[in-house]
């Protein structure tokens, strides 16, 4: 009897693996992260800020973080441009329309109020005054960081100034470089006071006396 032979098992050819992704995909938006650390810092300082806390508040572990954003003190850095970013922005349109100087004065204070009152943990003042003045003393590019803030700060002040002098609202003896760091001390002032819990209602009073001294009551 002869035997059939049989046919030799038909083998699968398998479909091409894809290679693997090197590293893991983001599971994160920067932005988002970046004003979490925002956040601590302004909160707490460099110093007192770890980074376990900056993991913990981003969601980030820590070699994510370095990837992200170099170390704690770049992170810093970049938390501060931004909140120097977002208090431009939310004062920009008010430094540039024409409004009538005590109008104006008003405006910009209100605003400052609001971001150095602001704080699910009570209010965080401002992060110049507050953080990065103290990290100045000993760091050159945070201290390059703030004067030119606070330069900053003095020139829009004094350009406000120079237009009400210019539209018969302030006396031609009036100095707009005085009266704009006279503006600014008073931005630094309610900025401490707002950290130190004063109420919204004893600020604003504040605000309204250092008008009056500014342009006359």
């Amino acid at each position: 009897m002869v035997q059939k032979r049989k046919k030799p098992p038909v083998t699968k050819i398998d479909a091409p693996v894809p290679p693997k992704r090197r590293g893991r995909p983001r599971a994160y938006q920067p932005d988002v992260a970046l004003g979490k650390a925002l956040d601590l810092f302004r909160k707490d300082g460099f110093a007192a800020t770890s980074l376990d806390d900056l993991s913990a508040a981003t969601g980030m572990n820590r070699p994510s973080l370095y990837g992200a954003f170099g170390d704690k003190r770049e992170l810093y850095i970049k938390s501060y441009r931004r909140y120097r970013d977002d208090a431009r922005a939310a004062m920009a349109n008010i430094f540039r329309d024409e409004l009538p100087i005590r109008q104006r004065l008003g405006r910009i204070y209100a605003v400052a109020l609001d971001i150095y009152l602001s704080g699910e943990a009570g209010p965080r003042g401002c992060f110049t005054v507050m953080t990065a003045a103290s990290e100045a003393v000993a760091d050159p590019d945070i201290r390059a960081l703030v004067l030119e803030g606070l330069t900053e700060m003095d020139k829009a002040f004094a350009a406000c100034f120079r237009r009400a002098r210019e539209k018969g609202e302030l006396s031609n003896s009036a100095d707009p470089a005085v009266l704009a760091q006279l503006a600014s001390a008073t931005i630094h002032t309610i900025a401490i006071r707002a950290r130190a819990q004063t109420p919204r209602a004893e600020l604003e009073a504040i605000v309204n006396g250092a008008i009056d001294v500014m342009v006359g009551a």
